[in-house]
């Protein structure tokens, strides 16, 4: 959606003097809420809804630190996909190969950044959101600690306290810089992350130390993970030890069958409630105004119980109980980004009429970035390998909760010895 009157008219009223003052960005047409746009959620049954009247908290912020929002990017519906393939609005393409996804659902953001039309872009993350897209087009992006950036004053978490705000970033630096003047806590919330100890810009090239780093390639649900991603994972654990830090393998003891299962509680039951908020028709969804996935999940959402939703909260903490037990002992986890180079459009369906399969498909795709969504911890993507073919390849670095600052600072390390700044598609170049 362009937004170029709203730009102008930002511009003409005088842009806030900030760290990003007249820097152009774009807003993910999902969760954030801006003042007089409408926001579809690329949803037929919410093209109609009326635009809000005030900013969310998470808007004004950006707003403040000078950026210069010009349009909404595309997502899947409701953000149920690790694609970008909405009926509403057609599917955003992988600017390192149109015939491939570019990650979802912040997918429309990542691929405005991949193809350099702009520095970075908002994206939020209940599943992998801003990680699967920045993994397929080659960008930073960072998954914060859950409460980092508030959600006032429309909710108090998102998704069970899976979702979180954000960006995809061309670079560490704009990752924490963007994330300096966004974050801290909103009137009302329902619990907020550690304060940092200082700006997160300040870690972006500080001396890291020698971390304790370990790594996996274990997927919680057991799926395969390919030879392009099992490589630069190898090649990134062999960087960091030659980078000083000790580096180990080492899986963590956590009860993996419940990472998808709870999250497809949460999700299912979050998309019952999602159905139901059109702010004035009065009304759910019907069958036919929604792709059929969605409408298949909230299926499975009217058969959890109350108890049900419980036990999956619970499930959550216990796994966010059980990670941190583990980084006792490691200050960094490293797992591939995902399974499988980025898929071609059209394999994650969201019109398939098998919403079991849909969803099995979603994290054979990517089963290492959930698993931190249900933990609350933040979690980054570095786009450190290419394929033979050319296309990027991510590792996951994971933190401690509350602990962004060492990964900003593994990360610029990373970054100095293993740049991927020039590193372009075709279409950019």
């Amino acid at each position: 959606m362009r937004l170029d009157d709203y730009g102008r008219r930002a511009i003409a009223a005088g842009v806030p003097d900030g760290p990003f003052t007249g820097v152009p960005f774009l807003m993910k047409d999902l969760t954030a809420s801006i003042a007089g746009v409408p926001m579809t959620r690329s949803s037929r049954f919410f093209a109609d809804a009326p635009a809000p009247a005030a900013d969310s908290e998470h808007v004004a912020r950006l707003e403040r630190a000078g950026l210069v929002i010009f349009g909404r990017t595309n997502t899947c519906e409701l953000g149920l996909s690790l694609t970008c393939e909405p009926r509403m609005h057609g599917p955003t393409r992988n600017p390192w190969d149109p015939t491939r996804i570019s990650g979802g659902s912040s997918g429309g953001a990542a691929a405005a950044v991949g193809a350099r039309m702009l520095p970075m872009a908002h994206a939020t993350d209940g599943f992998g959101s801003i990680r699967a897209p920045a993994a397929c087009c080659g960008l930073v992006g960072l998954k914060p600690t859950r409460g980092r950036n508030t959600m006032a004053p429309g909710l108090g978490e998102g998704l069970g306290g899976c979702s979180v705000e954000h960006a995809v970033t061309l670079s560490v630096r704009d990752s924490a810089a963007l994330l300096d003047a966004t974050s801290g806590p909103g009137a009302g919330d329902p619990y907020v992350a550690p304060a940092p100890a200082r700006p997160f810009l300040q870690e972006v090239g500080a001396e890291p130390g020698a971390l304790r780093i370990a790594f996996t390639s274990l997927a919680p649900n057991g799926a395969k993970v390919e030879a392009d991603s099992l490589r630069t994972l190898t090649e990134t654990v062999k960087l960091c030890a030659g980078l000083g830090h000790r580096v180990e393998e080492a899986d963590p003891a956590i009860d993996r069958p419940a990472v998808v299962s709870t999250f497809l509680t949460l999700a299912a039951a979050n998309t019952v409630v999602n159905l139901a908020s059109h702010p004035t028709k009065g009304r759910s969804a019907r069958a036919d105004e929604v792709e059929t996935v969605t409408w298949a999940t909230a299926k499975l959402g009217e058969k959890i119980s109350g108890a049900d939703y419980v036990r999956a909260t619970q499930a959550a903490h216990r796994l966010g109980r059980q990670m941190a037990a583990f980084h006792e002992g490691w200050d960094v986890l490293l797992t591939p980004g995902l399974a499988t180079l980025p898929v071609r459009l059209g394999w994650l369906d969201m019109m398939m009429d098998d919403v079991d399969e849909y969803w099995r498909r979603v994290f054979a795709f990517s089963p290492f970035t959930v698993w931190f969504n249900l933990t609350g911890q933040p979690a980054m993507m570095l786009p450190l390998g290419r394929s033979a073919d050319g296309l990027p390849v991510a590792v996951q670095l994971v933190g401690r909760f509350g602990d962004e600052a060492t990964l900003f600072r593994l990360a610029a390390q990373l970054e100095a010895a293993r740049p991927w700044f020039e590193r372009k598609p075709a279409l950019a170049s």
